[in-house]
This record gives C-alpha cells, structure tokens and sequence, in this order.
C-alpha cells in the first residue's frame, strides 16, 4: 500500500483529534457533574469555557487536518455549531451563509482558509462565508488586517518559496488542498477586509 505524504499528515491529524476528544470530553462531563453538585464559581465557570473551546477547536482541527473521504458530507448545521462554539471562546465571529451540506474535501479547504483569514486579524474580527455559482469566498473584515506580503503571495504561486512554520502551516497545506479539489485559489486584499476565495 502507498500513500503520498498529504495522506499520511491528515492520518495524523485525524489521530490526534480523535485521542484529544474522548478525555476533553471527560472533563467536560466532570465540570458539569461538580455544577450539579452545587459547587459553582468563577473557577467551574472558567474550565467550563475552557473545554467548550478546546472541543470546538478539535472539531475544527478534524475538519481542517484529517483525512477526508470525498464521498462524505458534513451537514450545514453541524458546520455553524462548530463556528459558533469556536467563536464563543475566540477573538473571531464567523456568518456562514452556504445552505447545503458541504463535501467534506471542500469544507477541508474552507477550514484551513479561515485559519489563513484568522491569521490576518490580530484584533479579531468577523469573516463571511458565500459560496455562488460553485465558487467559495471568505471574506474577512476587522479594524486592523495583517497582511504578510510574501506568505500571502504564496499562495496564488505555481512555485512556493515561502518556509512556512508550525504556526503557518495552513498556508502550506490551503493550495495543495485546492489544486487537489481542481480550483484556482484566489486573494483579494483592500484596508479593512481581505478575501479568500477558490
């Protein structure tokens, strides 16, 4: 059996999410039992909020990361809890306005463009999420928009020259996912907003 070295990275990523969910989880329940118990307080509040993000955020990073069949769909309900939870303990708020259930390889590069749009809003910000005539768009506004030149440019280049780091790396795996799709990825940048779209 062969598999090419994307195959084996979302592997990975699929193991790692799939170990961190169950004991998250566990804690979760645990916060919940002790509220039950009548213990409350600042402290429950805070690792209560804590979990709920660090579950969001492997949800996230399952979609973004792991292996995805290209027969599976993820429906759009289960796309908006995973953006609102996510929000809920992050500096970005997400409107996705796409009504169908989405092809899982496509929700892949969806993921990993807003983490390349989140990176370009160090004070946060809100990011639209469209989809028409089969063309995706992430559009993402905020009061200060960070744009790193050569990493952006990146991403439209046949050939990349760009290193990317741990904590870049979707722009590394964004065009390889979107060639794979057979799309053109496509950056707008303006003052306040800056575009994604493939």
């Amino acid at each position: 059996m062969t598999q090419n070295n994307m195959d084996f990275s979302a592997l990975v990523g699929s193991r790692i999410c799939h170990d961190l969910i169950s004991p998250v989880g566990a804690i979760g329940n645990g916060v919940e039992l002790i509220g039950m118990g009548g213990s409350s307080g600042p402290e429950i509040e805070l690792i209560a909020d804590s979990v709920g993000n660090a579950n969001a955020r492997i949800r996230f990073f399952r979609i973004a990361f792991g292996l995805a069949g290209t027969e599976q769909m993820v429906g759009v309900n289960e796309v908006r809890t995973t953006l609102n939870d996510l929000s809920a303990g992050g500096r970005v708020s997400y409107a996705w306005d796409v009504m169908r259930d989405v092809p899982r390889p496509e929700l892949r590069a969806g993921f990993l463009a807003l983490m390349c749009l989140e990176s370009a809003l160090p004070l946060g910000g809100f990011i639209t999420i469209t989809e028409n005539a089969n063309r995706w768009q992430f559009t993402a506004q905020g009061r200060k928009i960070n744009f790193e030149d050569n990493l952006w440019a990146d991403l439209t280049r046949a050939n990349r020259t760009v290193e990317v780091t741990p904590g870049r790396v979707q722009f590394g795996l964004l065009p390889q996912i979107v060639d794979d799709l057979g799309r053109e990825l496509g950056v707008r940048r303006e003052a306040e907003q800056l575009t994604l779209s493939f």
